[in-house]
């Protein structure tokens, strides 16, 4: 009886370990350690910007920040199998790297004095400008052109505001709750202007159902950086990614990355920015 009480101890104490074994061994959050192994790593994007962060309807993820996040996530270590994307909206950014929801972020995140007090950022690693979408065959070439005509942004942007307030007073501006439906009323010819940044308009222009019938201005209304978020005081993170942003600029693959997103609307992109050189 002694040895049969002794042997079902030592079975379940054997039980206990290999469970806990197993526990110990499944895939864990990033640590930032650089080495993937069978870990996975949490990278915040947007989901709903065309050419930049989109979530497709098979489910699988496009877009120039998507392509830099996953080259960045494989020089740390990590595949893209290990790659868990995180919609992060505008207005949770800096929350969700504080939580820890992420490891990084980009999702066309403009570099400012206001965000650098809440995280740092690596990169800059895009440098987009306030520009206007028109269709293909329109007269407008410079911001006056819009007194008298219509132009759109999404509630809550200062980016027609501030085409009224200095450049074209007599323009008349028209608010719709997201860029889909700005781009829609181009289309439709209810609006004659859609303004926010040049690379988030050539995302929308991409769209095979809009290939071919608008165009960038080309106006640089204002430089915007895109930079990485990172959670505040990770400079271990910051300089691996920096590290990777470099690389990508140079094997190529950044300006590959531009070109098949951002391509079809005519974009003219800048040389990409010198990396850790974050603006003041």
């Amino acid at each position: 009886m002694k040895l049969r009480k002794v042997t079902a101890v030592a079975a379940t104490a054997l039980v206990l370990s290999l469970a806990a074994t197993a526990c110990g061994s499944s895939d864990k959050d990033d640590s930032g350690s650089g080495s993937g192994g069978g870990g996975k790593i949490k990278v915040g994007i947007k989901f709903d910007q065309p050419g930049l962060g989109l979530k497709q309807p098979d489910g699988s993820f496009a877009g120039f920040d998507v392509d830099v996040a996953t080259y960045v996530a494989g020089q740390l270590g990590y595949k893209p199998a290990q790659i868990e994307w995180v919609e992060t909206k505008s207005a949770d950014r800096e929350n969700a790297l504080a939580r820890g929801d992420v490891k990084f972020i980009a999702a066309s995140y403009s570099i400012n004095d206001e965000r650098k007090q809440k995280v740092d950022f690596a990169g800059p690693y895009l440098l987009a400008h306030q520009d206007l979408l028109i269709k293909k065959d329109s007269t407008i070439a410079k911001g006056t052109d819009l007194n008298g005509k219509k132009l759109c942004s999404v509630t809550g942007s200062t980016s027609a505001q501030n085409i009224h307030d200095t450049i074209a007073p007599k323009a008349n501006l028209r608010e719709y709750s997201g860029y889909s439906e700005c781009i829609a009323g181009l289309q439709s010819g209810a609006v004659d202007a859609v303004t926010t940044d040049d690379s988030i308009l050539a995302g929308f222009a991409s769209q095979d159902k809009y290939k071919g019938q608008f165009k960038l201005a080309g106006l640089k209304l204002s430089n915007e950086n895109y930079g990485i978020g990172v959670k505040k005081g990770d400079s271990a993170t910051v300089t691996k990614i920096n590290t990777a942003l470099e690389k990508m600029v140079s094997s190529g693959a950044w300006q590959t990355a531009v070109t098949k997103n951002f391509g079809p609307a005519g974009y003219k992109n800048e040389p990409a920015p010198k990396i850790g050189n974050i603006v003041k």
